[in-house]
């Protein structure tokens, strides 16, 4: 099969759909690869190394013609003029979003939306929400690091001793267990809020302390089960009371990071304006579903 790998043109995205080590895999199955010239120089992959693992190296015209594409992000108008009807598009297509689905269709394309492979064992080598939503949870705490004025951990010197710095994490799905994980790790003290109190012990188990909002009725407690690894929309009368609770930790942190998202829908507001005024100066907010519709202002 002819594949095609095009550069990856959304303001920002580095990635690359395929790594020169895939190609090389590929090209060893039979498949003709071909990579757009300078698809993985943001992703520290040159020319030379697809060339070397076998690939083809074309222009966009050409990546654009294979019988199928592999992309990270949704192609644009722009992009979907160069495929043929009958390609078949594979990546993160983002399946919610009806004006590029029907792009898709205008094109006569054949789109596989990675997004919405089952979280599943047996699908867990096609899961790239885990993979990247790990990768998220650790880069938000590294650049949190990086602009909070003070340290993580707890410093004794001879002038005194600096305290820990405090991290709150809303959302504890992939992301922030792996928030978690790496802020325990840089020394903090942090504490955790989820709507699903089955994650109370992974977030426990990482050295974190749960923040805990009680849950009053039948309809609290069957959102709070969730569905597929995600949270489900809670009822306003919870919300309320865990506005509260963090509206409390905010005021106290260091560090905010949001990574709460709900599948198909825009991310619930969990740190208001008034939060962040509270908060004490130099803090920082690291808001993961910014692109969905932010969590925080």
């Amino acid at each position: 099969m002819l594949l095609g790998v095009p550069a990856e043109t959304v303001p920002g995205e580095t990635r690359v759909a395929v790594t020169s080590e895939t190609a090389r895999k590929l090209v060893a199955q039979g498949h003709t690869v071909r990579v757009q010239s300078g698809a993985g120089v943001a992703a520290s992959i040159t020319d030379a190394a697809y060339q070397g693992a076998g690939a083809e190296i074309t222009d966009a015209p050409g990546a654009f013609a294979c019988e199928l594409v592999l992309k990270v992000r949704s192609p644009s108008g722009a992009e979907v003029a160069l495929m043929k009807p009958g390609t078949v598009v594979v990546g993160m297509l983002n399946p919610f979003d009806p004006e590029g689905l029907q792009r898709l269709a205008a094109g006569g394309l054949t789109a596989f939306a990675l997004e919405a492979a089952p979280r599943t064992t047996r699908a867990q080598s096609m899961d790239v929400l885990s993979s990247q939503a790990n990768i998220a949870g650790y880069k938000a705490v590294i650049i949190a690091a990086d602009r909070y004025q003070r340290f993580f951990p707890m410093l004794m010197t001879a002038a005194g001793t600096v305290k820990a710095a405090r991290v709150v994490i809303l959302g504890v799905g992939v992301a922030g267990l792996q928030a978690i994980a790496t802020a325990k790790r840089l020394g903090a003290v942090i504490e955790a809020s989820d709507v699903r109190p089955s994650v109370k012990e992974q977030v426990e188990s990482l050295g974190a302390k749960f923040i805990d909002v009680s849950y009053d009725t039948d309809e609290e407690k069957e959102a709070a089960q969730g569905v597929g690894g995600y949270a489900k929309p809670m009822p306003q009368s919870w919300l309320d009371r865990q506005k509260i609770e963090v509206a409390k930790r905010v005021a106290q942190a260091d560090i905010v990071i949001t990574t709460a998202l709900i599948p198909g829908r825009p991310a619930p507001v969990l740190v208001t304006e008034d939060m962040v005024k509270a908060m004490k100066p130099g803090s920082v907010v690291v808001d993961l579903a910014a692109p969905k519709a932010a969590t925080a202002p």
